[in-house]
């Protein structure tokens, strides 16, 4: 069985799917939004907060290149988002006051360093670093479970990130991601859950989703995830490259709440259960006399019919068993019969 600790709370396959709202950039480098935020996510049945870590000098050179999402560069981006460490601690312990975990994805080595220094209780390692198999290194030797994104790379160049992992006997989970913004739904490729859970047993895995609405989360469910991460915002009119994409707090409200259902409908098997009594009391057929019968006639589909309800001894299941049997006594019409009423 697949499962590690985040704080207090399990992660696994037999716990409930851990629902992530990715706060990320989406302050803007605002820490009052960032801590409304983590409010909302606590009120809407949330457990866990996942911000970015940003040293920009650590983390790259001036460029400017501009994301596929924005018109802005990514320098000017992060350099608008960064948040200071004094920042960082103050929205960890804001977090973990209202009873949620924080985790944050580091960029860089200094960044690593940073959420090392303020002890967090794991990892989140985003796409873009998935095969940064140096950084990869770096923060698996601090120890901690690692929830490591799986966008841009296939199955060969996830290997040996977890081959990493492995080797530092850290505990992980492999999230698979489509790094599209927002991603269309033929894109999603839910299939590829299967795929990890087959190339690495010994992980857990989930889904970073990028598109629109909850549907494929909760499909994702059903099909072994139980991490969810979904970027998040309080206001869809706030400004910030992954707003759009992001869900609000409605809509982390009703991801908690589905994932939580469609976790508790897994499993079982095709079996009648006790509960079902109730129904099966009215909703079964039982065989009856449809005319009166003499003692000694012998039972025909003109004598006898099944009905409901089914509280009767003989059931409409057994209706062909008791057809050419003789009645033991005189049977009066609408009577459910017994076994032992023929002879």
């Amino acid at each position: 069985m697949r499962e590690f600790r985040i704080q207090s709370r399990i992660v696994g396959d037999e716990a409930p799917p851990l629902v992530i709202a990715g706060i990320g950039i989406n302050h803007e480098g605002d820490v009052d939004k960032a801590r409304r935020m983590v409010d909302d996510a606590a009120r809407a049945g949330c457990e866990c907060v996942k911000f970015q870590c940003h040293v920009i000098d650590d983390e790259m050179i001036p460029n400017d290149v501009v994301p596929g999402n924005t018109t802005d560069t990514i320098w000017n981006i992060m350099a608008r988002c960064a948040l200071g460490e004094d920042d960082e601690r103050m929205l960890k312990r804001h977090a973990e006051a209202s009873g949620l975990v924080y985790l944050s994805t580091p960029f860089s080595r200094a960044a690593a360093d940073r959420l090392h220094r303020m002890d967090v209780a794991a990892y989140k390692i985003g796409s873009g670093e998935c095969n940064n198999y140096p950084l990869v290194r770096h923060i698996a030797g601090f120890g901690k479970p690692v929830i490591l994104s799986t966008g841009m790379n296939d199955l060969r160049s996830i290997r040996p990130a977890v081959d990493i992992l492995r080797r530092a006997d850290v505990p992980y989970a492999l999230t698979h991601c489509t790094s599209m913004y927002p991603t269309p739904y033929d894109k999603v490729r839910l299939g590829a859950i299967g795929e990890l859970r087959d190339a690495f047993p010994d992980a857990i895995v989930g889904l970073s989703d990028h598109s629109i609405g909850n549907y494929t989360c909760l499909a994702a469910v059903a099909l072994g995830a139980r991490i969810l991460e979904k970027h998040f915002t309080s206001d869809k009119s706030w400004p910030g490259p992954d707003v759009p994409i992001s869900i609000d707090p409605a809509e982390l409200g009703d991801l908690v709440r589905g994932t939580r259902a469609v976790f508790e409908a897994l499993g079982g098997g095709k079996t009648i259960l006790p509960e079902e009594q109730p129904t099966i009391d009215f909703a079964y057929a039982s065989v009856v006399t449809i005319r009166d019968i003499n003692a000694g006639e012998a039972l025909s589909a003109a004598n006898v019919w099944v009905k409901r309800p089914g509280t009767g001894e003989i059931r409409a299941r057994d209706f062909d068993r008791v057809l050419g049997r003789r009645a033991g006594r005189s049977i009066p019409v609408n009577t459910q019969i017994r076994w032992s009423d023929l002879d």
